[in-house]
């Protein structure tokens, strides 16, 4: 059984698919930084001069925990039923942007793994055999 378990460990998909888990798992902090640190200050600039957009959320009930430019965190502390817009929409633009830098790298990665284009085809068997016959009529 132990052999059995180091042939499959060998196998180069094991190792391949072990390789992008951990490769993955650094692009998506990347990513997460890119729309924590940059993105997101920018589009809460745009909308709402210079608010901090992961601290965007609406009071379902418990309004009465909730001070007015409490963040978050605090809110949720607070044992206020909220409902955190900010983090949500933070969510979808890295997923977004995770799922559109796999996809060109599934589409680079296919033009690469194409398989040549092929030879053109010679003459067929028909033609070949038409040749040689209009060869023996000219002798």
């Amino acid at each position: 059984m132990l052999k059995d378990f180091k042939a499959f460990l060998n196998q180069g998909n094991v190792m391949g698919l072990a390789v992008g888990v951990i490769i993955g798992g650094a692009f998506g902090k990347i990513v997460s930084s890119l729309t924590d640190d940059v993105l997101m200050p920018f589009i809460g600039f745009v909308t709402g001069g210079g608010v901090d957009f992961s601290n965007q959320y609406l009071v379902l009930s418990g309004g009465d925990k909730v001070a007015d430019g409490m963040t978050l965190a605090a809110a949720k502390a607070a044992g206020a039923n909220i409902m955190a817009l900010g983090s949500f929409v933070t969510a979808v633009i890295n997923f977004v942007l995770l799922a559109f830098v796999v996809f060109l790298l599934v589409r680079q990665a296919s033009k690469l793994i194409k398989p040549a284009e092929e030879a053109p085809a010679g003459p067929t068997e028909v033609e070949i055999l038409a040749e040689i016959r209009d060869e023996l009529r000219r002798k």
